[in-house]
């Protein structure tokens, strides 16, 4: 089959269209013929080898929706002909977290396009738990690319504790992530704050709800210290890491939380630690998503609740001038391969 992938990683490698052999099918997997998808910036880092793949050649991509050709002979709940989309959190399925629910905290979790072959592809492997169907409401293009940066805010939100009528500030909107995590946040009612470097990701962020949006790249904490009488807000998402963090602290009020899931622009930082104590924040990791929160991502997008715009759909073989495209930080949205 063709695929987007890689022989080796580093600052300067790049997937190639390739024909690779098939993946075979085990008794708990499906085969999804795909239809459409979606970059992520994973896909970027997976190249540099943050990290690297467990063997090359490696086919990259996360999010894809599509068309199920064959199941294995163990799988009863899945037929040949439907429509699903991939959910990318692997996991054994059997362990003590898995049993609980929380598989990114199995021992053996995987992501699809970072630790095994991924969705830029004719075709992808994948246990059958993981293909979710497929809403009438969603294009293929969106059933492609929402899910990764969907179900990833759901869990944000969801480990930050957010509560209807609370402050939030979203760091970096017109990234896939924080877009996302923007809409999410709307949807649970929160009150909504955004920073970004781009006049039309501003401009989308306040034509959907922000009370307000500030440079990414300037005295955000203070702008939004002054417009919210000197409190700050209740909660900050930040997955752009190094560049934000200390202001994103700083935009909190007593007692806020900080959720990250990403380190874009840099993957270590430098802590102010009486902000931190005296202040009484609290900053929390999160990445990935569960079963439970896959599943509410795809009612949200299914909804229409929560729709991840599509900003642009391009064709398979256009993949490096698009994943260029979205290194250069694109348009409001995600960027899509349609089949």
């Amino acid at each position: 089959m063709r695929a987007w992938a890689l022989d080796a990683t580093g600052e300067d490698a790049a997937a190639a269209l390739r024909d690779v052999p098939e993946p075979e099918v085990g008794p708990w997997d499906v085969r999804v013929t795909l239809r459409a998808s979606g970059l992520n910036h994973l896909d970027r880092w997976v190249a540099r080898g943050m990290p690297a793949p467990p063997a090359f050649p490696h086919v990259v991509g996360a999010d894809g929706a599509g068309v199920v050709a064959e199941v294995g002979q163990a799988v009863e709940d899945v037929r040949v002909g439907s429509e699903v989309i991939v959910d990318p959190a692997v996991s054994c399925g059997r362990c003590r977290e898995c049993l609980a629910g929380d598989v990114p905290y199995c021992a053996k979790f995987q992501v699809v396009g970072e630790h095994r072959w991924g969705t830029h592809a004719e075709q992808v492997v994948v246990p059958a738990m993981n293909v979710v169907a497929k809403p009438d409401l969603l294009s293929w293009e969106e059933a492609g690319s929402f899910g990764l940066v969907t179900a990833s805010a759901v869990r944000m939100l969801r480990r930050g504790r957010l509560a209807a009528g609370e402050d939030v500030l979203v760091i970096g909107v017109g990234g896939g992530s924080a877009t996302a995590a923007f809409l999410v946040a709307s949807a649970a009612g929160a009150r909504l704050w955004a920073t970004s470097t781009s006049d039309d990701a501003g401009t989308w962020a306040t034509a959907n709800g922000a009370e307000a949006v500030f440079d990414s790249h300037g005295p955000f904490d203070e702008a939004v210290r002054e417009a919210t009488g000197g409190r700050g807000v209740d909660l900050v998402v930040d997955n752009v890491g190094t560049a934000t963090l200390e202001r994103s602290l700083r935009s909190l009020a007593r007692g806020g939380r900080l959720v990250t899931n990403g380190s874009t622009s840099g993957r270590t930082a430098e802590l102010h630690l009486p902000t931190v104590f005296w202040r009484q924040l609290e900053l929390i990791g999160s990445s990935m998503h569960d079963r439970t929160e896959f599943a509410e991502a795809v009612r949200l997008a299914g909804e229409g609740t929560v729709r991840v715009p599509v900003a642009e759909v391009t064709g398979f073989e256009d993949y490096p001038a698009a994943l260029a495209r979205l290194a250069a930080g694109g348009p409001v949205g995600k960027i899509v391969l349609a089949r």
